[in-house]
């Protein structure tokens, strides 16, 4: 048998005085120490990483704007993603901030705080309250008040903002949970498994809005006004659990068909599971 033999070709560096000639007809940068020194984690903008984590009582709500991939890819997307954008920012931090106020004589108080938290998730958010200081009847008050938001996206945002553009997100989705959080570079941003469970139930579709039941006594902290649009079910939460209790909207789950129905089943059901287990 011949042996091959393969030479390998050394790309020619050029010299420092025709740097600048290479990197203009081969479009290439030459490496120099600034570059390395310019790409760190501190791109990430997280503040001093090192700094050890503090656990912290957190409310999280994940928003996912459902249908905002396809909105993308449509003609001329360049042109309406930035208008609609700056619509939906401007109308979603106006709506958490109104959302948190009573109107008390002449004066207008707030009834809980602003988030500690709010991040860009490229098609959502994610916000974050320290809880802390929050009692259960705030935290059920802010479920039902974050409700209303995804409700009003549907019935006000959404008709006026597609007079001005083509096929935007139809619908605002919005998932949340209660628990520890860990901070991340003293308070710069947040890890903790009840955001994972937010995200998870932002996306049980096609309802719109869930929320654990554990953190949240509704029926014991809200006015039946309130306390009845959300009714309790089991529903399988991938990455938490099989039988978890939830609240749901009450007027979405009715108009569910029966086949998407089934994976949101009764209390009673639930717990004859949990039993047989």
């Amino acid at each position: 048998m011949k042996r091959r033999y393969y030479k390998r070709v050394r790309r020619r560096i050029p010299t420092v005085q025709k740097a600048r000639e290479y990197e203009q007809s081969n479009g290439l940068i030459i490496i120099n120490k600034d570059i390395f020194d310019k790409f760190n984690p501190s791109l990430l903008r997280l503040g001093d990483i090192k700094t050890p984590c503090q656990e912290k009582e957190a409310v999280a709500a994940v928003f996912d704007l459902s249908g905002f991939t396809s909105f993308c890819n449509q003609v001329d997307a360049y042109l309406a993603i930035p208008t609609f954008l700056n619509s939906f920012y401007e109308w979603f931090f106006s709506s958490i901030a109104y959302g948190l106020t009573d109107e008390d004589g002449d004066n207008t108080r707030f009834w809980a705080e602003l988030p500690t938290l709010v991040k860009f998730l490229g098609d959502g958010l994610l916000v974050v309250w320290n809880a802390h200081s929050m009692n259960d009847e705030q935290i059920c008050r802010l479920a039902a008040t974050l409700y209303n938001i995804c409700r009003a996206y549907r019935q006000d945002f959404y008709p006026q903002i597609k007079m001005e553009i083509n096929k935007p997100p139809g619908v605002l989705r919005c998932g949340m949970a209660r628990g520890k959080v860990f901070t991340i570079g003293n308070g710069s941003d947040y890890i903790g498994h009840c955001i994972n469970t937010a995200s998870r139930l932002s996306n049980l579709s096609p309802l719109t809005f869930c929320f654990p039941r554990r953190g949240f006594p509704l029926q014991e902290n809200l006015s039946p006004q309130y306390s009845q649009q959300f009714i309790p079910k089991y529903v399988s939460i991938r990455g938490v659990g099989d039988d978890e209790p939830v609240w749901v909207v009450k007027e979405e789950f009715i108009q569910l068909n029966e086949k998407q129905k089934i994976q949101y089943r009764s209390v009673d059901n639930g717990m004859v599971r949990v039993a047989a287990a």
